[in-house]
């Protein structure tokens, strides 16, 4: 008789690694580690380079407090900004431009149509333009040169542009009294900047608004930016501002001042190829110049005023009570005219002859840069008495 045995091999099994334990995972976290540091420290970084930036602005010195960074929508935002213009022989500061928050970021709507551009969003921003600093070529410096700035900081095309809550001021601390004249809660959006969507031959849209001491400012213009020479029809209007609001900026640099008064004006502007064509046409209404506070002025100051009122009287369409005028404007862009005598000829036609109609004429257009409105090649008595075609 036989015995069998029987063998049970068992293999040995070890005990299975949890999951963060494993190779991947560890490289997978450190991976993840590594881009929450570098989101965590991206703003900081940022930050470090907008300061950086921002004061190596030849003649100017700018400073921005915060950056806050979107990355689900492509974006971020610079809070509490300014920029001083700065004299290094002195070393004084003057207020330029400060806003309280620019939003840049990615236009997803334009991707729609292919194109990767940005878009910006200004809260709050003040603008400042001082007195000896104002001339078209300090302007355009000071235009080029924040646009340079701002290319820094987004660096796709702007598309759309919008302003909220804006402020721009003109300023003269040494003249007597001292003028700051400014609007405020301005309003701008400017749309289609990068011609993404080409519908037009002016394809590009900025439209303004803005309140100037009680009265109201609108602003529209159609233009191509990509254009080489400025391509554009513009059209603004002002409607009854505080004309006494504006006195001591009439003190300072016409030695009287109003006791009442409002103020409008009307303005058509286009440009082609170099050249431009226009108008504008400034309205005063109510007026009244001597009041109360002129009893205690000296003699000469109260002959002067008295001068003035004078002429506004005898210049005033009794009509309506309104002195008014139309100046053309022409030029190319290495300089411009106004037709002097054509507008003596209209402010005295307003006067004794045919008020001017406060509103803009919707007479200018690309076309008139080349073909001028007949209306002005009319003589100046023929502007004084001639009968007005519209």
């Amino acid at each position: 008789m036989s015995t069998v045995y029987s063998v049970t091999l068992t293999t040995a099994t070890h005990p299975k690694k949890p999951f963060w334990k494993k190779k991947k995972f560890r490289i997978l976290l450190i991976i993840v580690i590594i881009l929450v540091a570098i989101r965590i420290a991206l703003p900081y970084v940022l930050l470090h380079y907008a300061n950086k930036r921002l004061a190596e602005i030849n003649g100017y010195y700018g400073h921005v407090d915060d950056l806050d960074l979107s990355l689900y929508r492509g974006a971020y935002k610079l809070k509490r900004l300014y920029i001083d213009k700065f004299d290094s022989a002195t070393n004084v500061h003057t207020k330029f431009f400060d806003v309280r928050l620019i939003d840049l970021s990615l236009e997803w709507k334009a991707l729609l149509h292919g194109r990767i551009v940005g878009k910006l969003a200004f809260d709050h921003p003040s603008l400042r333009f001082t007195k000896d600093k104002t001339d078209l070529g300090r302007v355009q410096k000071d235009t080029s040169d924040f646009r340079k700035l701002l290319k820094s900081f987004m660096p796709l095309r702007v598309n759309r542009c919008e302003i909220t809550h804006g402020s721009i001021h003109y300023m003269d601390e040494y003249s007597k009294p001292p003028v700051d004249v400014y609007m405020n809660e301005t309003y701008v959006l400017a749309q289609n900047l990068t011609n993404v969507v080409d519908s037009a031959l002016l394809p590009s849209n900025i439209n303004a608004s803005a309140n100037v001491y009680g009265g109201y400012m609108k602003f529209n213009m159609n233009l191509n930016p990509l254009a080489n020479e400025p391509k554009f029809v513009m059209k603004a209007s002002l409607e009854n501002a505080d004309l006494t609001r504006f006195n001591d900026f009439l003190r300072a640099y016409m030695n009287f001042d109003v006791d009442r008064g409002n103020f409008g004006m009307y303005m058509e502007l286009a440009a082609d190829n170099g050249k431009f064509i226009g108008y504008v046409k400034p309205f005063i209404k109510n007026l009244k110049v001597m009041g109360p506070k002129d009893r205690h002025d000296s003699i000469l100051h109260w002959m002067w005023e008295e001068l003035v009122a004078t002429a506004a009287q005898i210049l005033k369409n009794h009509k309506h009570d309104q002195i008014a005028t139309k100046i053309p404007l022409e030029g190319t862009t290495g300089g411009y005219k106004s037709d002097t005598w054509y507008a003596i000829a209209d402010l005295i036609r307003n006067a004794f002859i045919q008020a001017l109609v406060p509103s803009i004429d919707n007479e200018i257009d690309l076309n008139s840069v080349y073909y001028p409105p007949k209306d002005e090649k009319r003589s100046f008595f023929g502007r004084i008495f001639g009968k007005d075609k519209k």
